[in-house]
């Protein structure tokens, strides 16, 4: 993929996203995160290595135009693009019989319609480069929980990236799921807390990403999985 690398990373400001974000610096990458929370990116400014080689991007993952001028900016900032992270994500507790149904809309936008937005305005780019994709799903969408309405969003994330895998082939574009079990982050957050269970640390999910980039030409990580030992799921 050349010598300059450069990623674009959604949901950049924390959690996986901010790991990615440091391993790939750490490598010699330039990066753009993304966030819809300025303070959030800031304190992500303040705590990345290289902060000359950060793009702090506000938007939502959701929303059509800014996902396009996410695009359109890190390539006028570094001059291309090499890797795309589908990392933003939004859960819910997603019950389908108990949950306020006004709460999942937002879910499912960020966590379906989201990468496949990226996806499509990254592709001339990572097709020039050769580049690759990432995308952030999870083992909640191999794994399936009685009425969990995240868990189906995460089948979706499957899906597209099995498809985007067998469309973007012959341009050699690289297509990886990564799916981890519970992570440790601020994901948690709007769930009422962090479970009682063994997690992974989002550090281990930034390094398997970064792995996953630094494939040479010619290899194509389809899936990586993560659990943390003593999961159940």
């Amino acid at each position: 993929m050349g010598t300059q690398r450069i990623a674009l990373i959604t949901g950049g400001g924390s959690g996986i996203g901010r790991s990615v974000a440091k391993h790939l610096l750490d490598d010699g990458w330039s990066v753009a995160i993304t966030g819809r929370d300025q303070t959030r990116l800031d304190t992500a400014m303040n705590t990345l290595p290289a902060p000359d080689r950060v793009f702090p991007l506000v938007g939502d993952t959701s929303n059509d135009a800014d996902v396009r001028m996410w695009v359109e900016a890190t390539v006028a900032r570094f001059g291309g693009l090499t890797a795309a992270v589908a990392n933003a994500g939004h859960a819910t507790t997603g019950w389908l019989e108990h949950d306020n149904p006004e709460a999942w809309r937002q879910m499912v936008l960020t966590n379906i319609l989201g990468p496949a937005l990226l996806i499509h305005y990254a592709r001339s780019e990572l097709v020039q480069s050769r580049g690759r994709i990432v995308l952030v799903g999870s083992v909640a969408g191999m794994v399936p929980t009685p009425g969990n309405l995240y868990g189906a969003t995460k089948y979706a994330v499957t899906g597209l990236a099995e498809n985007t895998r067998r469309a973007f082939t012959d341009d050699q574009v690289g297509v990886t799921l990564l799916a981890p079990g519970r992570v440790d982050s601020p994901f948690w957050d709007d769930l009422g807390g962090r479970p009682d269970s063994t997690m992974l640390n989002p550090d281990d999910l930034g390094r398997a990403t970064a792995w996953v980039l630094d494939q040479p030409p010619g290899v194509d990580v389809n899936t990586l999985t993560i659990r943390p030992f003593e999961s159940a799921v």
